[in-house]
């Protein structure tokens, strides 16, 4: 394999009914930083049928081209048709770097497509950055420059693991929703737009869809929301969380939870803050009763302003939060509940 064919960093542009998903803006956005790095593009790679209207949008959040895989076969998702649709823009064009969304859509995606093309596979990265490998000069072993480091929680979030591709092309990595910032998006941006089709032909790995059930729920989706008011054990009872929905209410948020929560059964995983939750970063988030396990931390500690509320003062919490209160959550929290009510009727 010649690395030095291995041009560009290459975005999966995740689409679901014809809308561009969220992940794809995130990727794109830290697909910026490492192109800037390498002195190269953004690429942005849109798998769908009657797509090619969104390339403009891909544009405005930082992609400089577009190739755009547009064929009946890839209306919805199935595992052959895109895995060779993307497996082919890969041997095609040679990408240096390939990012996917770490969603049900590209957890199975990402790792069938990586043993087609030959190389290594990431999962669930939550920091990516250009190095060298090995981290230190190790004697008798070359330390080579410009590579993609990306970072993973291991062990159940026991350890941080940093890892390399350094002799396969290209360097792949899925992604968790969330950890990346997408750009303020360019408007007007205008993408190079390349249509490429390798042609499809159905055998017996192309599973047929008899019909698309979708899940209606009314729960407000936590990655997007401002305010969290996030509970966790030590809240105490389902019944509990009525006073941190009341919190929540006051200040127009919205309440989440952490995973013994969810083990417990007293909210659902779609509620989840954490490593096996959601990745969120809102701009106050309230942490009741929650210990701080390095678990929950990881999908939480890039918010704005973190306010811990716990009655034991060593709780790992207080190590991240800006504020931290200790005392009970039964007392503390109606109270300042009452007080930001009385605050907002006096304004």
């Amino acid at each position: 394999m010649n690395l030095e064919e291995y041009k560009g960093v290459y975005v999966f542009a995740q689409q679901v009914d014809n809308e561009i998903s969220s992940i794809a803006f995130e990727l794109l956005g830290k697909a910026k930083d490492l192109a800037k790095d390498l002195s190269t593009d953004v690429t942005a790679v849109l798998l769908g049928s009657g797509v090619k209207e969104l390339a403009d949008k891909l544009a405005e959040y930082g992609a400089d081209k577009v190739i755009v895989v547009d064929d009946p076969e890839l209306k919805v998702y199935r595992t052959e048709p895109y895995a060779h649709a993307l497996a082919s823009v890969i041997n095609k064009y040679k990408p240096e770097i390939v990012l996917v969304g770490a969603t049900a859509i590209g957890r199975d995606l990402g790792p069938r497509v990586s043993a087609r093309v030959a190389t290594g596979l990431t999962a669930d990265c939550t920091v990516l950055e250009i190095g060298d490998f090995p981290l230190q000069p190790i004697p008798g072993q070359e330390q080579k420059h410009n590579q993609l480091l990306m970072t993973r929680p291991a062990f159940g979030g026991n350890t941080i693991a940093t890892i390399a591709c350094p002799d396969n092309r290209p360097q792949m990595a899925t992604v968790r929703a969330g950890v990346m910032q997408k750009i303020e998006p360019i408007k007007g941006a205008k993408a190079v737009v390349e249509e490429y089709n390798p042609g499809f032909t159905p055998d017996n790995k192309y599973v047929e869809i008899l019909d698309v059930v979708k899940a209606v729920t009314d729960t407000v989706d936590i990655m997007d929301a401002k305010i969290l008011v996030s509970g966790g054990r030590g809240v105490g009872s389902p019944e509990n969380f009525k006073i941190l929905e009341d919190l929540a209410a006051v200040l127009g948020g919205t309440v989440s939870c952490s995973r013994a929560v969810v083990d417990s059964g007293w909210k659902p995983k779609d509620l989840q803050v954490g490593q096996t939750g959601k990745t969120v970063r809102p701009n106050v988030y309230f942490a009741i009763g929650i210990s701080g396990a390095i678990q929950h931390v990881a999908g939480m500690e890039e918010s704005d302003i973190i306010i811990a509320i716990n009655k034991d003062a060593d709780a790992p919490i207080f190590d991240v939060a800006d504020y931290g209160i200790v005392g009970d959550l039964n007392k503390i929290v109606p109270k300042l509940t009452e007080s930001l009510k009385a605050e907002i009727a006096a304004k």
